[in-house]
């Protein structure tokens, strides 16, 4: 049976949040990169679409596994799975909670039409696109309904909002963080005196 070492735990923990600090730090500058990419630099819908879906989802995954890496390297090379999700689930919530915080500064002080501009990019390249594919007008204006309509449920945020989403983040940080754990685990010897160092057995006097 594995004995627990208060320091290790403690010293998982506090890695984990420091490392989930600057994790939340990228997270919220790639946030921000969506936002001006899609309002002033994306030329088509697709690409409205695909870059954003990159440097919102692909490239944080990619960042999560090197963080997760160098987060086992800065603790001994060595953790359980238990030890191993532990951190990285703090890793994870806490890089969500700046992201958040700084996305809810964001769009209050920087940008408080952020919701406003996002559905007029997003308004437009639909349309462009659907009158380019010489779609119907009347296929238009429901794919303009409906995009407004999903940015109006934006608009309204109440604490009970923020609470389900808070919710549901700590479910999918939690996910990942066992997901994670089971790749990244590394458990640690069970005998850490190399073979060729151990005492020669003993040869007895005839």
């Amino acid at each position: 049976m594995q004995t627990i070492d208060p320091v290790f735990e403690k010293k998982i923990k506090s890695t984990g949040a420091t490392t989930g600090l600057l994790f939340g730090a990228i997270s919220l500058v790639l946030g921000i990169f969506d936002f001006y990419y899609m309002t002033t630099m994306a030329s088509s819908f697709w690409m409205m679409v695909l870059v954003p879906f990159v440097a919102s989802v692909i490239v944080p995954i990619v960042i999560a596994i090197f963080f997760s890496i160098d987060f086992r390297k800065k603790i001994g090379g060595f953790w359980s799975f238990k030890q191993a999700t532990t951190g990285i689930f703090i890793m994870f919530f806490v890089g969500y909670l700046v992201s958040f915080a700084g996305n809810l500064v964001f769009s209050k002080v920087i940008e408080p039409n952020m919701v406003d501009k996002m559905e007029t990019a997003m308004v437009s390249a639909t349309t462009t696109m659907m009158q380019k594919a010489n779609s119907p007008q009347d296929q238009i204006d429901q794919a303009v309904e409906k995009t407004q309509k999903s940015f109006e449920d934006q608009k309204v945020q109440t604490a009970g909002k923020i609470l389900k989403s808070l919710a549901i983040s700590v479910i999918v940080c939690f996910v990942f963080a066992l997901i994670f754990g089971a790749i990244f685990k590394k458990d640690k010897p069970l005998f850490d005196t190399p073979i060729d160092e151990l005492d020669p057995p003993v040869t007895p006097a005839v």
